[in-house]
């Protein structure tokens, strides 16, 4: 029984239901790469898979638009993997559970998958049209851009032709980015030692109940983050009372904000220890009233570990997590509201004698990007810690004398009767790489409206959908006169 039967534009919905049962997490696209390659040989097709699984399908254009400039629809294959603590979902074979409520497509205590599974969808349901005028189509996928977005960088720009991209992968209507930040993400290592636990009461200390959300796109929302209020909280428990710690584990991706995290402690007093804990559950319900009402402060009951860090390296630990920078670091003072340079503490991972920290920075300037790393370097000096630097990726600058901006401006205006906003956006997009390949090609970012991407509240306007995919057809339209 299919959910989104029905719903308009059928082709649309159609793709991205039938995308929602492929295991698309970042790192483990193969499935969905061979779905993209088999649809083309089915539709007669011509295709491209290359070694990081990156598919280009190319349509040729309709009658009249042979000598219009060709337009690649871009969107990324893979998606990022949430779930609730309660969820049992396994994102390696299960088909992601939708659900309607109202003018939304949900999933069920998982991520939707709509970033951007539904740049997906429009680009294959173009493809499968009969009916819609357009120049030549090279619908380009790409894998693991919630990631590091290898596929863009390994791309090869001889294999296009277009003059035209559409990223489809922005997620408010109306809104049509032209710029976006750069980035790059950090890992402190912290090798740490064991020694056999002294106290007797074992809990594990949770923060929980807050709502998370992509770190570039909510990170002005400035809500909070588990690992960085997990360590204020062993900071004063550290301080007030004897506290061994087995583990410290928070967040699950580097680009989401984190939602929950947690420490295994060993305490030598239960009662003043919930005192603090209780403490903390109160200020922080304070601090984060307006962004994380949920916020709690809780301890579970655990077994008893066998080992604990020893102090030395319980107290590294504790200090890099209250050191190392989180949320907004500066805003431009160019563009309004536009958030400049930021940092997201987004996975704390205790294993094989060691502690990582992975932390998401993005600039749009990249010497502040670059101060931010710097003063992470130092953290891990100071406290005997390796930093490594992965999946730089370039800021997408603007460019005056756009093309594509000027007809979409005017194709939105004769629509809807108003003018769109063009903005900057403090999150990494495609486009950045890609224009570095592409140097010829016109750029632009525009999407339906999504909300609460990368956690499992994720949910996309039916309505936006639609009428975005109206607009698309009608910029398809008008390439004759670009």
């Amino acid at each position: 029984m299919r959910i989104l039967k029905g719903l308009k534009p059928e082709k649309v919905f159609y793709y991205f239901e039938e995308i929602s049962k492929i295991p698309r997490c970042s790192g483990n696209e193969r499935a969905i790469s061979d779905y993209l390659v088999n649809f083309a040989k089915e539709k007669n097709l011509e295709y491209i898979q290359d070694k990081a699984l990156n598919v280009i399908i190319r349509k040729p254009a309709t009658k009249g638009y042979e000598n219009a400039p060709g337009v690649i629809l871009q969107g990324h294959i893979d998606m990022v993997c949430e779930k609730t603590s309660d969820s049992k979902h396994d994102f390696s074979k299960d088909p992601i559970k939708l659900q309607i409520d109202g003018d939304y497509i949900k999933a069920t205590n998982t991520t939707l998958g709509a970033d951007n599974g539904i740049a997906v969808a429009y680009a294959l349901a173009i493809l499968d049209s009969k009916d819609i005028e357009h120049p030549e189509i090279e619908a380009l996928f790409t894998t693991e851009e919630e990631t590091g977005m290898t596929g863009a960088n390994e791309l090869d720009p001889s294999l296009l032709k277009g003059k035209v991209l559409l990223n489809i992968d922005s997620e408010e209507e109306g809104i049509f980015y032209v710029s976006c930040a750069g980035g790059l993400r950090d890992i402190i290592t912290l090798p740490v030692e064991f020694i056999e636990p002294k106290n007797k009461h074992s809990l594990r200390l949770v923060i929980s109940g807050l709502q998370g959300g992509h770190s570039g796109m909510e990170i002005i929302k400035q809500r909070g983050n588990a690992n960085k209020l997990l360590g204020r909280v062993l900071y004063d428990l550290n301080k007030k009372i004897k506290v061994e710690c087995a583990s410290i584990n928070g967040g699950d991706k580097s680009n989401a904000i984190p939602r929950e995290a947690t420490a295994d402690l060993i305490i030598d007093n239960m009662e003043k220890a919930k005192e603090i804990i209780e403490y903390w559950n109160k200020i922080f319900k304070n601090e984060l009233s307006d962004s994380d009402p949920g916020v709690t402060v809780s301890i579970e009951k655990m077994e008893n570990p066998k080992s604990v860090l020893t102090k030395k390296s319980f107290e590294k630990a504790i200090y890099i997590l209250m050191l190392v920078h989180d949320g907004v670091q500066t805003m431009s003072k160019a563009i309004e509201g536009l958030v400049e340079s930021s940092s997201n503490l987004g996975i704390v991972k205790t294993y094989n004698n060691k502690i990582e920290f992975t932390s998401a920075t993005r600039s749009s300037v990249e010497t502040l990007r670059d101060l931010i790393h710097n003063k992470s370097e130092i953290i891990a000096n100071l406290t005997g810690a390796t930093i490594t630097t992965n999946a730089p990726y370039p800021a997408w600058e603007y460019k005056p004398d756009s093309k594509i901006r000027e007809l979409m401006k005017k194709v939105y205006k004769d629509m809807y009767g108003k003018e769109p906003e063009i903005a900057a956006i403090h999150a990494g997009l495609e486009c950045g790489i890609l224009s570095g390949k592409l140097k010829d090609v016109d750029m632009i970012s525009f999407g339906p409206n999504l909300y609460d991407v990368h956690t499992p509240q994720e949910k996309m306007s039916i309505s936006s959908v639609k009428r975005v995919w109206e607009f698309l057809i009608e910029i398809l339209k008008e390439m004759k006169n670009y």
